[in-house]
């Protein structure tokens, strides 16, 4: 497993063609291995545009911290 940091913001698109946003937060166990949980966001979307939006607004994303399925 790779220890360079995920981004923490995924966004993908679903099987009906709606972006939904992941949020995921990176911890180090005490050996410094990362564990990585994930939060899909209930939100549907038209746009990634919109789903960046939304991720600056609740959650003070910068550009950078996204990641494309």
């Amino acid at each position: 497993m790779s220890r360079t940091a995920i981004r923490p913001f995924l966004i993908s698109k679903d099987e009906e063609g709606h972006f939904r946003l992941t949020v995921r937060e990176t911890r180090y166990n005490s050996q410094g291995y990362p564990l990585t949980s994930s939060l899909l966001q209930d939100e549907k979307f038209k746009t990634a545009a919109a789903v960046r939006a939304f991720a600056r607004d609740a959650f003070r994303a910068e550009a950078g911290q996204f990641a494309t399925k």
